[in-house]
């Protein structure tokens, strides 16, 4: 029952319900990636103009991270490629990074020289800023 409560109310949790009924209904699964993504594409004669011939979406494993999604997959959901990986030999080159989770507003996130919530000491006034003033 818990299951079902997460589906309906959290959407960056997995699928919701929603998603699951249309997959249930018109998706073809095309294949999954290391990550446990899977990836479909709908079926029959269905067509988004706005999209393309046909409709091709993921289901993320766990939170919904849009960086969760290898480059190879990318290039086929967004119509880059024509076959996914799955149906290819698909060898990811060599400076191609592995997944790096999305950590803006973790403790870990990248905080710029002289952020206030960066770690030591900020760069001290130069005294070259003037202000303008409207009567100048």
């Amino acid at each position: 029952m818990k299951q079902f409560w997460l589906q309906f109310f959290t959407w960056w949790n997995g699928e919701t319900l929603g998603t699951r009924f249309y997959t249930w209904r018109f998706g073809k699964p095309v294949g999954h990636d290391e990550l446990g993504n899977r990836y479909y594409r709908a079926e029959g004669p269905l067509i988004d103009r706005s999209v393309g011939t046909e409709r091709r979406w993921v289901i993320y494993n766990g939170i919904a991270d849009a960086s969760k999604v290898p480059p190879g997959w990318r290039a086929w959901l967004t119509h880059n490629s024509s076959l996914p990986p799955s149906e290819e030999t698909y060898h990811p080159r060599e400076w191609e990074k592995g997944h790096i989770p999305n950590l803006t507003g973790t403790p870990l996130a990248y905080h710029p020289p002289g952020s206030q919530l960066g770690t030591g000491q900020r760069p001290p006034a130069t005294g070259d800023y003037v202000p303008w003033s409207p009567a100048e």
